[in-house]
């Protein structure tokens, strides 16, 4: 396989990152390998982990969705029942599927730049490649990879667009 571009946005983690992500999701983060990208303000949105935490526990999802006001958001839009639209839109639209599938492949690809966790080798994130299982995972790479890669992801972004964006600091309301 090809290797991937790098993530457009991708930066390294500080100590005030973790510190942040700590107050973000409150707990500390494990297998921090970077910052994928960042709010309007700088302050951790995405954060890339390793697919084998520090503990040796297999750890699948890399891309994960810090940022309060979007996780909130993304929350809200699940408690609605939006995953489950989602996937039945998913057996309805063939190249939604496609693009989705490949965003699956892509996540793994991504993935393996960092390590090998066998366990979860083939397993992806946010129930991809067939459903729709965690909007977090799925708007994570839509954030770090850039539009086009990611589908569900995009969609979701675009229905949040009006309320919800990394592209708008909202951290300090959110605080």
């Amino acid at each position: 396989m090809t290797a991937l571009p790098a993530l457009p946005h991708e930066s390294p983690s500080t100590e005030e990152d973790l510190a942040e992500m700590r107050i973000q999701l409150g707990r500390d983060m494990r297998g921090v390998v970077s910052i994928a990208r960042r709010c309007a303000c700088g302050r951790p949105a995405v954060v890339r982990t390793s697919p084998r935490l520090e503990d040796g526990t297999p750890f699948p999802t890399s891309l994960y969705l810090t940022l309060p006001s979007m996780v909130a958001a993304v929350s809200r839009l699940e408690a609605e029942g939006r995953m489950a639209e989602l996937t039945e839109q998913l057996g309805r639209d063939e190249d939604l599927a496609a693009a989705y599938r490949r965003a699956h492949e892509r996540y793994l690809a991504r993935r393996a730049e960092l390590g090998h966790a066998e366990e979860v080798e083939h397993v992806s994130a946010g129930g991809m490649p067939t459903r729709v299982k965690c909007l977090h995972a799925l708007v994570g790479q839509a954030l770090a990879e850039g539009p086009g890669i990611n589908p569900v992801g995009d969609l979701v972004l675009s229905e949040l667009a009006p309320i919800a964006s990394i592209d708008v600091c909202r951290c300090e309301v959110a605080a």
